[in-house]
Order: structure tokens, then sequence, then C-alpha cells
């Protein structure tokens, strides 16, 4: 690997201080720094591929790692640049001759302040420094700190990503405040999730994978349109994966066990493995992780307690071969199995914590990805293709009795399998300029099934099956057109063949129906440009234009089906940041940001009472957010962080005006006035959302050492959805906790408790659809102590 700003690794939690077996065969200094990187859980820099494909001798012993990297450095001839806790940077030593050589200003490097995170979301692994956009990473140990979990530990530290609550596998994740739905149906997702280079799924919910034994979770808000076509108007979740290492054996084990306040107890477990096959060429990585989460809700006329018990187990195998003359070959397989034996709301009014439904509204979610992945240079041009397969199920259960009627259960099934290939050439300059070109093809099918009826004697009721097949090509680049201006501009053209029909459908269907469900074509074309200014050494700006959309499909809406059009976003913000994380006293982001929104698909109950989508109208949204982190003193570290979203319909739809408004009789300027009112906010998103946190750490006599990490959220009020059955109040909590670990050696012990205050809260106003004549909210997980102990060898 040459050339650009290219990162060794970036591990979450950073080993610099220990001494380490060190053994790195003689090679190139790109080969021994990513070696070293993976062994000591570090970030080395090399922005110079002259530097990085330089030969150096082999290199063996016990040693700190700034040991080792000043031993690199001397073979190579090179200078080493401290940029902050565990993170160095190796440039050329500087001839004499070129000393009295003037340099061009716009080939010399920028200045650096801190540590050089590289935004690999950006897919030519562009440096913090050089991103124009609000971007936010996550250690992957910070959201393994007190026990592995899903993507509510990535919400709980952002106040950007926003989730819904139905459980696990079964969410629906926004950023930014572009949110459409409440229900897993026909609609793509608002947020692009990778796992890698891979797309996660396609018309699905989040999977909710288990954060485990990731270097980092990358978060880029706003659409992403050009480098990840649809499915990312409100932003992007990337999970960077920790690389097999064929260097050495490696391994580290934890298990945990909870007690819930008012519930069950749970317990969860966590195995990783690195194992060599063929020393510094290839190496096994496995990962497994189980856990069992106590249920809290209990069902009085079914006399059962703690319900909502949810299991999942789940893990991954990465193989990883390095190839000849820099190239490498990785095959991964993911796999999760979530079964949940009831759903997890309440009724609002009643016993804290109970439900009065008379039937098990169980749940299950199975998700399986295989990936092939090569990787390697053309000279300072790199290259990486990605192709994979995603099987990915979900079943629900819903109450849908009505008051004094015989008992009714409804059933969905959302079936999706999808195969996609990204191939991409980049190529970076250590001041930022550079290009990329990519090529893209997704194909994915979805089939929703749905069943209604007594318990025990479902029958089959309208369904639909979505497919959907795109090719793109895209392209970005970057100039520095003066020593403190970086541009950049991109373009993606995304052809999309829709089809879908109907399942179980009345024979009453009409030849208007059946010409709705034919196949058509649509071609879209996604422009993006941005500015990023240095105001100072420590302070930039940018500015940044960015488009997304989703593509359209077919809606179930009573016995028919019936298609609703693609919408699209635009985006226009400025940014202001300063300072870096580790680097400096203070650091912190402002950033604005205006989105117009065409063509809103979200979700309403039809006539029937059952989940519908159709396209609402056009919305604008103002989004606010700002970050501030200070280092008090060297083991103390603060940060506070808040959003704003003032979110409206302009434009509401006339043909749904009547549906969402459930009132024919109404006069259309009365039924636009209060479908406007109801639209005073795009649903479940809060109009504010604040977060404050604090980290303590420090080292302690005998090899010890000592780490506290401490938040408390705010969400403030939202709504659910759409018209007046989907109109509940929803959010307006505070949600706490602490976790603290003593680290001896290669072990540890820690304690954490979530919902310090015992919050009852209502985080979702939603259970089941359909209109019970109760009035349901979500409760957070009553007061929770976890007790952990982790071993690393």
């Amino acid at each position: 690997m040459v050339g650009g700003a290219v990162a060794a690794l970036l591990m979450a939690a950073p080993a610099a201080a220990e001494t380490l077996s060190v053994d790195l065969p003689a090679g190139s200094v790109g080969q021994q720094v990513m070696a070293l990187g993976r062994v000591a859980r570090i970030s080395i820099v090399v922005p110079d591929p002259r530097l990085w494909s330089r030969r150096v001798p082999a290199l063996r012993g016990r040693m700190r790692a700034a040991a080792a990297i000043a031993l690199i450095a001397r073979h190579a001839d090179a200078r080493v640049e401290d940029l902050g806790p565990g993170s160095w940077r190796l440039v050329p030593r500087p001839k004499r001759r070129d000393v009295q050589r003037p340099i061009r200003t716009e080939q010399a490097p920028q200045p650096q302040t801190g540590p050089d995170v590289v935004v690999t979301a950006s897919k030519r692994d562009t440096t913090r420094g050089h991103f124009a956009g609000q971007f936010a990473r996550v250690a992957g140990a910070d959201l393994t700190f007190g026990g592995a979990g899903g993507t509510e530990r990535l919400a709980d530290r952002l106040t950007s990503v926003a989730s819904t609550y139905l459980g696990a596998g079964r969410n629906k994740l926004f950023i930014r405040g572009i949110a459409d739905s409440s229900f897993t149906g026909p609609t793509q997702a608002t947020v692009g999730q990778y796992f890698g280079d891979l797309r996660l799924s396609y018309n699905a919910p989040d999977p909710d994978l288990r954060l485990s034994d990731l270097a980092a979770v990358e978060v880029l808000e706003g659409p992403q349109g050009t480098l990840y076509g649809a499915g990312s108007l409100g932003g992007l979740i990337r999970l960077v994966p920790n690389a097999p290492d064929p260097s050495r054996f490696s391994g580290s084990a934890m298990l945990g066990g909870s007690a819930t306040q008012h519930g069950a107890p749970g317990a969860d477990t966590q195995l990783v493995a690195n194992m060599p096959v063929i020393r510094d060429r290839l190496a096994i990585r496995i990962v497994a992780n189980a856990a069992s989460e106590g249920g809290y809700i209990d069902k009085p006329l079914l006399d059962r307690t703690d319900v909502n018990r949810t299991r999942i187990e789940g893990g991954r195998v990465a193989a990883h071969l390095d190839l000849a003359s820099g190239w490498s070959a990785e095959l991964i397989g993911i796999g999760q199995r979530i079964r949940g034996a009831d759903s997890q709301y309440a009724d609002r009014d009643g016993r804290p914590l109970t439900r009065s439904a008379p039937v098990t509204e169980g749940f299950s979610a199975d998700f399986g990805q295989a990936q092939l992945v090569l990787a390697g240079a053309f000279g300072d041009v790199r290259f990486r293709s990605t192709s994979g397969v995603t099987a990915h199920d979900l079943m629900e259960r819903y109450d849908a009795t009505a008051p004094d009627q015989p008992i009714r259960v409804f059933a969905q099934g959302n079936r999706t399998r999808m195969q996609a290939n990204e191939t991409r050439l980049w190529s970076s300059r250590a001041d930022g300029s550079g290009w990329l070109a990519g090529f893209s093809y997704i194909q994915s099918r979805t089939r929703l099934t749905r069943l209604y009826g007594a318990p025990g004697a479902l029958q089959p009721t309208t369904g639909v099956t979505n497919g959907i097949a795109e090719t793109t090509l895209y392209g970005e680049g970057s100039v520095r057109l003066l020593p403190g201006l970086l541009t950049t501009a991109g373009l993606r053209v995304t052809r999309s063949v829709l089809d879908g029909e109907g399942a179980d459908i009345v024979q009453r269907i009409t030849a208007v129906q059946a010409a709705m469900t034919a196949q058509r074509a649509q071609t879209i074309v996604l422009p993006s440009a941005s500015a990023l200014i240095d105001l100072t050494r420590d302070v930039q700006m940018f500015l940044r234009y960015q488009q997304g959309f989703r593509p359209g499909g077919l809606a179930i809406e009573g016995d028919f089906v019936r298609r609703f059009r693609n919408d699209r976003v635009a985006t226009i913000e400025a940014g202001l940041r300063w300072g870096r994380a580790g680097a400096n006293r203070f650091d912190g982001a402002l950033t604005l940001a205006h989105t117009s929104w065409r063509d809103i698909q979200a979700d309403f109950i039809d006539g029937s009472g059952l989940p519908s989508t159709a396209n609402i109208g056009d919305g604008q949204l103002w989004t606010i957010e700002a970050t501030l982190g200070a280092q008090v003193t060297p083991a103390l570290r603060i940060e506070a962080a808040a959003s704003f979203n003032d979110s409206h319909i302009d434009e509401p739809s006339t043909v749904r005006l009547f549906d969402l408004v459930g009132s024919f009789a109404t006069d259309p300027a009365t039924a636009r006035a209060q479908l406007a009112a109801r639209l005073s906010q795009i649903p479940n998103i809060a109009r504010v959302t604040a977060r404050a946190g604090a980290v303590y750490q420090r080292p302690l006599a005998g090899g010890r050492d000592m780490k506290v990490d401490g938040w408390v959220r705010y969400v403030g009020q939202s709504r659910l959805g759409v018209g007046p059955t989907l109109g509940q109040a929803q959010g307006s909590y505070l949600d706490s906790g602490v976790t603290a670990r003593l680290g001896l050696g290669a072990f540890g012990i820690s304690m954490g408790v979530t919902n310090l205050a015992n919050v009852r809260g209502n985080r979702f106003a939603l259970g089941t659809p359909f209109t019970t004549g109760r009035a349901q909210v979500t409760p957070l997980r009553p007061r929770t102590v976890r007790v952990g102990l982790d071993a690393a060898f």
C-alpha cells in the first residue's frame, strides 16, 4: 500500500505504554507499521508513498511501541512526530540540500495539532483535518466498555442518532432529523448501515449487530448520496472491524451478569481469538458473543411476569491473506440470531411496567452476511473491491384484539435477500487533494407477508414484494486551490430498476391495480460540493452541499397494493470546528444545516387499522448541533453535546389529506390546517437532545489502572407518526449511566449501572399499531446493575 495519508491501523484501546514482544520481519515501512499498529493498538500515519515503500530490516525484541517506532524510523531514515496519545507520524528526514531548495506552498503538508484520525468512511482515507462535514468516531473499546451491546450504545453517546424502540433487531435508526416511520414496512431506511464497505441491509430495520471487537464506529451526518447512494438521506453508520493479525496469537474474553430492578436477571459473554495460520501472511479472527436480557414487563391477563426476555447469539469469522506486492484478500462471515419472548411496551394508564394484552407478542430476527474483499495498489493508486451476499429475516407478532371482541393476532414477516459489489480506485495526497472513482451494484428483493386471525388459526392477508437492481458510477475529486482552502466536488449516477407485486391479493384486483405492479426504471443524478477553510492552526470552517434519495416501491393499503414514489433530500450546511480530542485542552464543533425533503415517504394507519406507506408531501428541516470537550486534568475529560431540530411539512399531499386526518366530512381547507398541525414535527425526532459525559482514567501502582465513564442524556418530546392514530406524544425523559473498571494487568473487573434515577419515561409510543383502546408507552429499562470480568491474552 502506498500514497496518501495512510494509517497503519486505528485501534480502539491504545496500548502504547505496554512492553510488547515485537517480531517484525524485514520488509517495507508500510508492512512493519501495519503489523506494529495491530499489535500495539496504535495509529501510525505515513503520508509519503516513497517512505511507505522503503525497505527496512527485521525488528525483534521486547520494547514499548514508541521505541519500536523510533527504530523503524532510524532504519528508514525518517523522523517521528508525536501526534498525541497512541498516535505518531513518520515523515522523511530532510536532506541537507533540501534546506536550500524553496518549497512550493501547495505541496507543503498542513500543520497538524493532534492525532490524524483517518475517516475511512470517506472511501479514500481522508484525515479528519481534510474532511468537510460533520463526523463522529466512537472507539470500539468505548462501545464495549462494561460489556458488549448493540446500536443503543451508539445512540447513548451521540445526540444526532435516534431510534425507535420496538426491540432488538426491529428498530429503525435516524440521523439529524431525517425520520420517516415507526414500522418495519416497504420503505428503505433513511440511514445507511455498513460493515466495512458492504451495506448491511436494504428494505429492513437495523439488524442491531453486537458492537464487538471493532476498531471504531464512524458516523457521517447529513445525506451521503454521492458516495453511498440510496438510503443515506440522514447519514451513514459504518462499523470498522479489527483486522486479523498474522504476526501473533492473541485473544480476549468477557463475562458479565446483570440484575434489573423489577425484572429478571441477565448475562452476557464475548470471546475473541486471533490465530495466525501462516506467519505474517494468513490469519483468522473469530468473534463470538451471546446475551440474555432479562425482561421487566408483566402481563396479568396471561398470569406472567418479566415477559420481554430477549436472547441474542452471534459472531463473525474473518480470514485475511497477504498476497504478493502489497495485495491482500479477506473473507468475512457474519451471523446473528435474536429471539424476543414478548415486546417491551406497557399501558400508559394502570400499574407501571404492565400490559393488558391477552396474547404473546414475540419476535425473531436472523441476519447473515458473507463478504469477499480484495485490496491492493497500482503504484500511487489504491484499489479495493468488496462483494457480498446478505440474508435478513424478521418475524413479528402484534396484539390486534379490539375492545370487547374475540382475541386476534396480526403477524408480519419481512424477508430480504441482497447481493452487492462495491469497487473503487483512489489516490490521496498529504495535503488532502486527490480523487476517487467507483462502481457499485446492488440487487435486493424483500417480501413482506402478513397473517391475521385467531391465535393458532392465522390466515394470509395482503402482502407485497419489492425488488430493486441498482447500477452506479460515482466519483469525487479534491483540489487545494489555496494553502488554506480545500475544495471537493463529486457526482453519482444511478440507474435503478424497480419491480414489485402483491401477494395474497383478493380476487377482485382490477386492471389498474395490476398495472401498478409493473416494472419501472429511473435514473438518479446526485451531485455534491464542499469547501474546507483553515482559519487558524486549530480552527476550521466547512461548507457542504449534498443530496440523497430513496427509491419508491409498493405498499399495502387495505386489501390492495399501491405504489409510492421515491423521495429526495438536498442539504446545505456550514460548520465550525476547533481543537482535537487528546491534543488540545478544548475542542468542539458547531454545525448549522438546512434540508429540503421532497415527496416524503411516511407511514400512517389505513382504514382497516393496518400500517401503510404513502408520499405525504414536502418538508423543510433546520438542524443545529454543538459539541464541546475539555481536558480538565491529564486524567479527566468532560464532554457536552446538544442537537436542535425544527421540521415541518410545508406542502402536504392533497391526495392523502382525508386519509391522514381521518375525516371525510371536513372541508379541504380545514383538513389541510389539521394536517399541518399534526405534522409540525417530523415523526420520531425530538426537537432537543442533549448529552453530558465525563471520563476519568489514570494508571495506578503495580501495573494497575482505573477508568470511570459516566453520562446523562436528555431526549425531548417527539411525535410517534402521522395522522390521528399515530399522533401520540413520546420522549421528554432523562437517561443516565456510569461504568467503572479496575485493570489488573491482563485482567479487569468492572461494574456499571444504567438508568441511575430509575426513570420510567416513554422512549416510544408504539407497541401495536392497532386501535386497542389503550394508550401505549415504551418505558426505559429499569435501573440495572452489571458486574463483569474481562481478560486479554
